[in-house]
């Protein structure tokens, strides 16, 4: 059988927090979920619909990533579709799940109240007073530009 592509790319907030589990042989598992919002319209006006997609990740993603993803978070995620399927009192079931290769922390979203979780990055905005007034020039830069 041929090797087929179906990869995704979604950039949406987590629904909650990472669990963690381990394997017996001690590989992380990461499980979480996540939200992704957009406006449909809807007679004359439009209508906020979202999706939400269960995901998993593992080994060193998993370990390294578990204090950063807090519900709330937005992330970017890229990763392949599988499907899980089992069998439940005689009924064939199954969920499309994305397992992530790559995770991309990015802004907002932490919890506002009793957040022990560090920030992934500090803001641009953090350090934008370092930089010199719009109306200044930089201290190493010379005034004659020969261009």
């Amino acid at each position: 059988m041929a090797n087929d592509l179906c990869n995704v790319v979604v950039i949406g907030r987590l629904t909650r927090d990472m669990e963690s589990t381990y394997t017996t042989g001690g590989m992380a598992i990461g499980k979480f979920s996540v939200a992704v919002g957009k406006r449909v319209k809807k007679g004359d006006g439009y209508e906020d619909y979202t999706s939400f997609f269960d995901c998993k990740c593992f080994g060193k993603t998993a370990e390294n990533l578990a204090q950063y993803m807090v519900k709330g978070k937005q992330i970017a995620i890229e990763g392949e579709l599988t499907q899980d399927r089992w069998e439940k009192d005689g009924k064939a079931n199954s969920r499309i799940l994305i397992n992530c290769n790559q995770i991309h922390l990015l802004g907002g979203g932490d919890k506002a109240q009793g957040s022990t979780a560090p920030q992934s990055r500090p803001s641009v905005r953090q350090s934008a007073n370092d930089m010199p007034p719009d109306d200044s020039t930089p201290p190493d830069f010379p005034d004659d530009i020969p261009f």
